[in-house]
């Protein structure tokens, strides 16, 4: 894991891509057969087009705490939030000067 996703957000910026993240619809969508490796992988493809990503919980709603931890993880991401059946991920752009948002200080 780089040290930029080593570090937890502070508030100021789990607010800010929570706000962000209110204006975007769920592109990855977890179902009966689990966190696979083809769901692994349609997250991170999600993450490098658009850095900020919502997956829904079709399935597996009851473990959605864990599951969202293990995908972020998995994917080298940090989970901005789970609200309700949904799990914000936030991974910014490998180039800088390609990334869509500026978290506050």
């Amino acid at each position: 894991m780089n040290n930029t996703m080593a570090e937890e957000l502070n508030s100021g910026a789990r607010k800010f891509l929570s706000a962000k993240a209110s204006l975007i619809k769920p592109v990855v969508m977890l179902g009966k057969e689990g966190a696979t490796p083809q769901l692994i992988k349609a997250l991170e493809e999600a993450l490098r087009a658009h850095e900020l990503v919502k997956l829904r919980f079709v399935d597996y709603k009851e473990d959605r705490k864990t599951i969202a931890a293990e995908l972020a993880r998995g994917v080298d991401a940090r989970l901005v939030r789970i609200i309700g059946n949904v799990a914000v991920y936030y991974r910014p752009h490998e180039e800088p000067e390609k990334r869509r948002y500026t978290l506050p200080e």
